[in-house]
């Protein structure tokens, strides 16, 4: 069964370099290369290709947004990054957008053809130079967050995240509509809950535990 692809990446040595590679392999069909966000989010809705192959740095809607975008509408087609540098925080958010495989500009070849191969069966292509310490800190601080879900109620929760973008407590007591002293006494309830010791603890408890 041959597998459809779109590639959408701005530079043109490399669309068309990417392009010529995927025609060489009598399984793949290349419906179309797009140079920004928003004409590869055009594509994805008329041509519903098995397999994107999307730069995260592109004019009109970066690769990020067009995750978001694909996210929402619920796209079916499955997604291969293609990206000189992958910063950890993309990473991470691409993972959670349901990105099935990553590859870097100076690959071999090769293993892009292979990670679109794989991606399109259904299994996830993870570079460990690119994904492997990104994809263990998501999968500490998701599990860091259930832990901290079975410890603090919804609204304790709430203030701690509001806690490490640096709000006060009379600020925190205006964003949730309470009084300042409710926030206190939320605030100690959260210190004893998890064995912290003031705002510096508590900021880096909540990063270690992904709920900053």
């Amino acid at each position: 069964m041959g597998i459809s692809l779109v590639v959408a990446d701005d530079h043109p040595l490399i669309s068309e370099g990417v392009e010529s590679l995927l025609r060489q392999e009598p399984d793949f069909t290349v419906l179309r290369r797009c140079r920004d966000g928003e004409e590869t989010l055009e594509a994805l809705r008329e041509l519903r290709p098995d397999v994107l192959i999307l730069d995260l740095r592109m004019p009109r809607m970066k690769g990020l947004a067009v995750l978001r975008e694909m996210r929402k509408e619920r796209l079916p087609t499955r997604v291969v990054l293609l990206a000189a540098v992958v910063e950890e925080d993309e990473v991470m958010e691409a993972l959670h957008l349901g990105v099935s495989g990553v590859v870097l500009k100076d690959t071999p070849p090769q293993l892009l053809l292979q990670a679109v191969r794989k991606v399109h069966a259904g299994e996830q292509w993870l570079e460990k130079q690119s994904f492997g310490r990104a994809l263990q800190k998501m999968l500490r601080r998701e599990a860091g967050a259930r832990q901290v879900a079975g410890i603090l109620t919804r609204r304790e929760i709430e203030i701690v995240r509001l806690v490490t973008r640096g709000l006060r407590n009379k600020e925190i007591a205006e964003k949730l509509f309470i009084d300042e002293g409710t926030v206190k006494v939320h605030l100690h309830n959260i210190y004893e809950k998890l064995g912290v010791c003031g705002r510096p603890a508590l900021v880096r408890y909540a990063e270690d535990k992904g709920l900053a």
